[in-house]
């Protein structure tokens, strides 16, 4: 349970020996791209790395999947952000294979929730609210379809700048091949 305070203490020789010099950037990304990608640690260097990104180039969101799976929540918005704020020119949707987001099914993670104390109350609430907790869950079945339907939900964004392309990839976590899924470039 010492975790924290490690890194804490990591830190503060950090700023001590002025070690943080060599990351000090402007905010806006100086290629002009973000890139939303799964949280994934095999992804955190290898999605960079094997598209010769260097830190300050891109705004990179993680989460699970890489899935936009609202139209109006976080990562839409710090897209829509990242275009009309801070100087975006090109979106880019990333998922990989052999993603644990895309093999989940909701009734193994809601039996670990009861486990951990999350009542059958809550449950209820949540059903009774309109909320949909096993689709919320639920991963999918083929990581091209999800990335082109993410591509498609920033695309459709009613308030996003559509002269902005939306490109759709696929990484191999293993030896870092990105596949080409969605060209933003070409028009429909």
């Amino acid at each position: 349970m010492t975790l924290l305070y490690d890194l804490l203490d990591y830190n503060k020789s950090f700023v001590e020996d002025e070690k943080y010099k060599n990351y000090v950037l402007t905010k806006s990304p100086n290629k002009k791209m973000v890139l939303v990608s799964c949280m994934d640690t095999r992804l955190t260097e290898m999605s960079f790395k094997s598209l010769g990104l260097k830190n300050g180039d891109i705004k990179h969101i993680q989460n699970a999947g890489g899935v936009i799976s609202h139209p109006y929540g976080s990562t839409v918005r710090s897209i829509l952000v990242a275009v009309y704020m801070l100087g975006v020119e090109e979106v880019v949707i990333m998922g990989h294979h052999d993603c644990g987001f895309g093999a989940l099914k909701p009734e193994p993670m809601i039996e670990e929730m009861k486990k951990r104390g999350i009542s059958d109350n809550t449950f209820d609430v949540l059903e009774h609210s309109r909320i949909n907790i096993k689709n919320w869950l639920q991963g999918f079945d083929s990581v091209e379809e999800s990335v082109k339907d993410s591509v498609r939900k920033v695309h459709e964004h009613p308030l996003f700048d559509n002269n902005v392309p939306v490109h759709g990839l696929v990484i191999d976590p293993d030896n870092g091949k990105v596949d080409l899924v969605v060209d933003g470039y070409k028009k429909d």
